[in-house]
């Protein structure tokens, strides 16, 4: 799964390239860790935005912070940077031996995309997959529209629909990859 910070548009629309959160890091790892994600990029072109990244993880998995919480450092190192959506496309082309499709998501309704059914059934398929979550408010039409697919928005029962990236990226992995025995 890759948290990207460009991409994405600000409220007006405009594409942009957010900060990074230590919330987002820490509670997506957890997730990512969680429901068995190899890798959890965080992507920004922002050498700054990078470093701070750097500094959090290092200090959760080789600073005092690795000793003091062990599962938070197993969390955080699967935690990898990326300047680009085609330098990950490319690091997992490499290490998968294939190039993963990748999966959009995106708060806003759309005619064409896949469910939530159909795309957990594609993971089992042997082609790695890469879900791209876009913060701020979410991923440039580029983006998305570069994509192979886009997953149908998740949607409460109320007409406000603006949820957290970390409470998003939840709902969806366990949608996708939770156990299946534990629903009704």
């Amino acid at each position: 799964m890759a948290l990207m910070h460009y991409p994405v548009i600000n409220k007006n629309g405009k594409v942009i390239a957010s900060a990074i959160t230590n919330l987002d890091l820490h509670d997506i790892a957890r997730v990512a860790k969680t429901y068995g994600v190899e890798k959890f990029y965080v992507v920004t072109p922002l050498k700054d935005q990078q470093d701070l990244i750097h500094r959090i993880v290092s200090h959760w998995t080789k600073g005092i912070g690795s000793r003091y919480n062990p599962k938070r450092r197993q969390a955080l190192e699967t935690i990898q940077v990326g300047t680009t959506l085609g330098e990950i496309l490319q690091d997992i082309a490499t290490q998968q031996g294939q190039a993963p499709k990748s999966v959009a998501t995106s708060a806003q309704p759309a005619g064409d995309v896949i469910s939530f059914q159909a795309m957990r059934q594609m993971l089992t398929n042997g082609i790695p997959h890469l879900l791209l979550f876009g913060t701020a408010w979410g991923l440039s039409d580029a983006c998305i529209e570069a994509a192979d697919y886009r997953l149908a928005s998740i949607t409460g029962n109320t007409g406000y629909n603006h949820l957290s990236v970390r409470s998003a990226s939840a709902i969806i992995l366990d949608r996708l990859l939770g156990g299946r025995n534990e629903r009704s």
